[in-house]
Order: structure tokens, then sequence, then C-alpha cells
């Protein structure tokens, strides 16, 4: 073989990967026009937060809608706005006041993070928020994706999101069976999407991939017939739409059984804060009995061992509630308790009347309780 021939050979493959490299940035040039062309024509999905310039806002909607459907979070962020129109406002606000508002969103790390930032902001930035990618992702709470989002829409920075939405989009349009649970599948699916994302207008591009992936490449049910990247969308070509994205864990879930006990004193009833690291960190709650299985009558032994010789009455029992997080369901029954007013209990639990009831901030499970009973 001559040197001509070995420089003729490498120059077809140089010519070949070259080729390819061009091949895949006009398909990816292809996805994005349809997308943006997509979202100017057709998306009519609208929210509060959509357009949205102020930071903070993006931030906050941001927080609320982790873990949380936007048709739940919508009413938490006008009313988070309402009341702290400034994350100065948040940073100066009674924390038991943002728990309260918080209230039945769940996950509350969330709340703890936000007021966490908030004051930061406030005291060590003159409450000026960050305005760099590396800035806010050092904010409490706040993680790639929530800080791509936030430099995007705010500052039109060139950071893709990649949330469900935007790894179902791209899992099936690409055919990509790597699970995005696993650190392979978050590289790859964070290289794709930057590689995707239309510099120019990147918040404009981040909305509209999100919006995409909720209106039409939804989860279940998936409008096919009706998307513009129908024809070049590997997993409609295969027939594999419902089995992608692929997840590689199973999660599993598991079961308490939590037995409340409203101990009252004429108007009064105890109540403490939940300060473990557990779920509900910083809610309060009635006197709390945990038991791994079901305990049909639960309070005879918990009550005696708990009040001592001290004189007590069991009034009533309720339903069993049901509430489902993430990784567990709790199953909770709460049990009626007369004790006379001299009554002493551990130091953790404080004494308040009913109508104070209303100024605490409670997992959603003792609020529906006690909206049900007080109703």
């Amino acid at each position: 073989m001559t040197i001509t021939n070995v420089g003729y050979r490498y120059n077809e493959k140089r010519f070949c990967i070259q080729f390819a490299w061009l091949n895949i940035a006009v398909m990816n040039a292809i996805f994005t026009e349809r997308l943006l062309n997509w979202n100017r024509n057709k998306n009519k999905r609208s929210m509060p937060w959509k357009g949205e310039k102020d930071p903070y806002k993006i931030w906050l909607s941001e927080i609320i809608l982790q873990q949380t459907r936007v048709e739940q979070g919508l009413s938490y962020y006008q009313t988070f706005i309402a009341s702290f129109p400034t994350v100065q406002d948040l940073a100066n606000a009674p924390e038991e006041k943002v728990f309260k508002l918080w209230e039945g969103l769940g996950y509350y790390s969330r709340c703890k993070n936000l007021i966490a930032s908030a004051k930061i902001i406030a005291r060590e930035r003159n409450g000026l928020f960050p305005d760099t990618f590396e800035s806010i992702v050092a904010l409490k709470g706040v993680g790639p994706y929530t800080a791509s989002a936030i430099a995007s829409f705010a500052y039109n920075q060139p950071y893709a999101v990649v949330d469900g939405n935007v790894q179902r989009v791209l899992s099936r349009y690409f055919g990509i069976t790597t699970p995005v649970d696993t650190s392979a599948g978050k590289k790859l699916y964070q290289e794709l999407a930057e590689s995707l994302l239309d510099t120019d207008e990147p918040g404009l591009y981040n909305q509209a991939i999100m919006d995409f992936g909720a209106i039409i490449c939804k989860p279940q049910n998936p409008l096919c017939l009706q998307c513009p990247q129908q024809g070049d969308c590997e997993a409609y070509k295969l027939g594999s739409v419902k089995e992608l994205p692929v997840k590689e864990k199973k999660l599993i879930k598991r079961h308490r059984w939590f037995y409340y006990f409203m101990i009252e004193t004429s108007d009064t009833v105890y109540i403490r804060k939940r300060t473990e690291k557990d779920i509900w960190q910083n809610l309060h709650e009635f006197v709390l009995h945990e038991t791994e299985d079901p305990a049909p009558f639960p309070h005879q032994s918990y009550l005696k061992q708990f009040f001592g010789d001290q004189l007590f009455v069991v009034t009533s029992q309720s339903r069993v509630y049901v509430q489902q997080l993430t990784h567990q369901t709790i199953h909770g029954q709460f049990i009626l308790v007369t004790a006379p007013e001299n009554v002493i209990l551990p130091v953790s639990y404080m004494k308040v009347t009913k109508k104070q009831l209303a100024d605490f901030a409670f997992p959603r499970m003792i609020s529906i309780f006690l909206e049900n009973k007080f109703i």
C-alpha cells in the first residue's frame, strides 16, 4: 500500500465521520425548529410564570413544582407571591407562617430550603437574586435543573433544562433505552438536551420542550397522531412509545401506621413540632404512637405507659386515613382522649386552644382530620 493510498483512506474515514456529525447536527436542528414552530402556532398552555423574568418568582415556581403537579401548585404559587412579593419579604416572614402556607404541598424540606436560601439572598446579597448558573445552583435545594431553568428564563443564558418531560420526549424521539435514573443516562440526556438547545432563545426553547412533554408526548396516551415530530420519532416507528423512557430502579414502598392521640383538656389540646430527620419535619402533630403493623386497639397499653397513674378517658377513635407519599404509605388513625386539667406531658408538647390549631402547620392527613372534626 502506498503512502497516497493510506492518506486517501484516512481522508475518506475522516470525511465519513464529519458527514455523520453533520447529519446529526441537521437532524437536531430539524427537531428544534419543529418544536419551536409547534410552540409558536399550537402551544396554548397558559401558566402565570410563563414569560416571567423575575428570578425570584421563577425560583419560587420551580421549587413549588418540584414533585408537584402544575394543577396543584398553581394556587400555592399565587398565594406565596401575594404574601411575599419579594425575596426580602419571604426572608423576613415568620417561619411558621411560611410552613402554614406550604401546608398540603408535601416534601417539606423544599420549604425549609426555600426559607434558608431567601435569608442568604437577603442578608449576604442585599436582596439581589444570583445571576449566574454557579451562584444559583449554590442555593440550598437548587439542583442543575432548577438552576438551568432560572438562568435561561430570567437571564437568557444557554442552559438546557432536563426534567421528566424532557427525558420522555428525547427518549422516545431518539429511541434511547439507557435508563434515565442512572449516571450514564443522566449524562447522556443532559448532553443531548444541550445539543438541541436554541442558544439564541434558550428560555423559550426550554419552556417549549417541557410544554411539549406535558401536552403532546404525555406519559400515558401521548398524542402521537398530532405530533409534528412523528415522522422521525424512533419510538413511534418501532412501536415502543409505551416502553420509553426506561427506568432501572423499582420503587419499594414502605407502610407505616401512625396512631395519633388528641389529648383534650377542656378547650385545649397538646401538640408538638416534629424535629427528627423524617417525613414532615418542622410540622406539628398530636401525641404519636407508631407501629410496624396495624394495631386495632393501640391505646390501652400505650396510654397507660404514657400517662402512668394519671386519669384519662378514651372517648372515640376515627376512621383510618391514608396518605400516599413517594416512598411510603402512611396509615393514620386519631384517638380522642380526655384528660384532667393538671395532666403532665413531656416538655416537647405544648398546650394550645382548639382555635389556635389553625395557626400551626400540620401534615395534610392531620389537617383533613381537623377539617372533618370541627366542621
